[in-house]
C-alpha cells in the first residue's frame, strides 16, 4: 500500500536551507573583530541542527517509500539517486573552479591528483562536502538497510554511544591532527584524514540510521509523537539550551574568541549530537501535528522545493554581496549581517523559481 506524502519533510528541507545559510552569513559576520556574540549564537549555533537533520530526513524519506520484505535494487536506486545528486554536484564544483579560479586567480587545477581532490573530497567550495557524504550515503545503501532491518533500541544506543566517541575524537584529539601534521604534504593517507568530515559517512551514521529506523516503524513514531508533544519540545528547548550554554560557557569562561567557540560547540559536540536528534524529532512533531498558518505551509513548501538549488548557489550570492558591502564602505555590524542573511535567502529563492519557470517554459516548447 501506498504511504502518504509528507509535506513534513519537505518542510524541513526548507528550514534546514536557513540554517545552512545562517551558518555561512555568520562565518561572514565573524570577520567582525568585535561580533555581537548573541547574534553569532544564533547564525552559528542554534543552526546547527541544519546538515545534520538533512541526513535525518533523506535516511527517512529513502526508508518510508522502501518495502524491506522485497529485494533491493542498487543499480536503479543509483541511477536515479545520482542523476538527482552526482550530476548536479559534478556541475557546480565546475561552476565554482572556473568562477573561483577567475575571482580568485587560482590556478586551474594544475595537476589531475589536485583535481580528483577537488571534486572527490568535495573541495571545490567549502558547502559541497555534504553532497560527498551523501553521495557515500547512497553508495553503501545496501548496508544501511541491513543495519535498519536488525536494529533493536539497545543496538541504537550502542550506535549512539559509538557515534558520540567517534565524533569527539574526530573533532578534538591532539594525537590526530600531530599524526597528520607529520605525514609528507602530499600524501593521500594525509588528505584524507585532513579532510575526513568532507566524506567520511561515520560521522553522520546514527542521524541517518535513526532517520530509516523511525521511517520503517512510522505508524508507532507518528502516534508516540503524537502523545508526547510537550515532552518532545522540552527535551528539544533542555538540549537546545545546553549547546548554548556550552557556547557561552567557552567565551565567558574559557576566555575563547566567538570563531574558537563556535569551532568547539558545533554538530559533532556531545551537545550538538543530542540537539541534532532533538530538533529532528520536534520539527517532525511541529511540521507533522501542529496546525501552522496557511502562508507559513505555503512559505515553508518553497522553501523545500527550492532548497536544493538555494543550498547549491548561496555562496556565490555571499560572494558578491560581500563585494558590494565593501564596494559601500559598509562594515559587517549586526544589522548589516541580517540584511545580508535576508538578501542572500531572497536573491537565491528568486533565482532558483526564475530557473525552474524558464526550464518549464522550454520543456513545454
Amino acid at each position: 500500500m501506498k504511504k502518504p506524502y509528507l509535506e513534513s519533510i519537505e518542510y524541513i528541507r526548507g528550514l534546514s536551507m536557513l540554517g545552512v545559510v545562517a551558518i555561512h552569513t555568520g562565518s561572514q559576520y565573524l570577520l567582525n573583530p568585535t561580533p555581537n556574540v548573541h547574534l553569532v549564537a544564533l547564525f552559528e549555533i542554534a543552526s546547527r541542527f541544519s546538515v545534520p537533520i538533512f541526513f535525518f530526513v533523506s535516511a527517512f524519506g529513502l526508508f518510508y517509500r522502501m518495502d524491506l520484505s522485497a529485494p533491493f535494487d542498487y543499480s536503479n536506486f543509483l541511477r536515479r539517486r545520482f542523476k538527482a545528486v552526482l550530476l548536479p554536484y559534478l556541475l557546480w564544483s565546475t561552476i565554482y573552479v572556473l568562477h573561483d579560479n577567475f575571482f580568485y586567480g587560482y590556478a586551474l587545477l594544475p595537476n589531475p591528483i589536485y583535481a580528483a581532490e577537488i571534486f572527490v573530497l568535495g573541495l571545490a567550495k567549502y558547502h559541497l562536502y555534504f553532497m560527498v557524504i551523501l553521495i557515500w550515503f547512497y553508495l553503501l545503501m545496501p548496508l544501511w538497510i541491513r543495519l535498519v532491518r536488525n536494529m533493536t533500541p539497545k543496538r541504537l544506543l550502542i550506535l549512539l554511544i559509538a557515534q558520540i566517541a567517534f565524533d569527539y575524537w574526530s573533532s578534538y584529539s591532539v594525537l590526530l591532527w600531530q599524526t597528520i601534521n607529520a605525514m609528507p604534504h602530499d600524501s593521500i593517507i594525509a588528505a584524507l584524514l585532513k579532510w575526513r568530515l568532507n566524506w567520511l559517512v561515520l560521522h553522520y551514521v546514527f542521524i541517518f540510521i535513526l532517520g530509516g529506523v523511525l521511517a520503517v516503524h512510522s505508524q508507532k513514531f507518528f502516534d508516540w509523537i503524537a502523545s508526547h508533544k510537550k515532552i518532545i519540545g522540552a527535551t528539544f528547548l533542555l538540549t537546545l539550551t545546553t549547546l548554548l550554554g556550552y557556547y557561552y560557557f567557552l567565551l565567558v569562561f574559557r576566555n575563547y574568541s566567538p570563531l574558537d567557540a563556535v569551532n568547539t560547540a558545533h554538530q559533532l559536540s556531545p551537545p550538538g549530537i543530542f540537539y541534532t536528534i532533538a530538533a529532528s524529532i520536534f520539527f517532525f512533531t511541529i511540521f507533522q501535528f501542529c496546525r501552522l498558518p496557511e502562508p507559513l505551509k505555503k512559505f515553508l513548501s518553497v522553501l523545500g522545493k527550492n532548497s536544493s538549488f538555494v543550498y547549491l548557489a548561496h555562496p556565490m550570492t555571499i560572494t558578491y554581496l560581500s563585494l558590494a558591502l565593501t564596494k559601500l564602505g559598509l562594515i559587517m555590524t549586526a544589522t548589516n549581517a541580517i540584511i545580508l542573511y535576508t538578501l542572500i535567502v531572497v536573491i537565491t529563492l528568486a533565482a532558483s523559481l526564475i530557473v525552474k519557470k524558464f526550464s518549464q517554459t522550454l520543456s513545454a516548447k
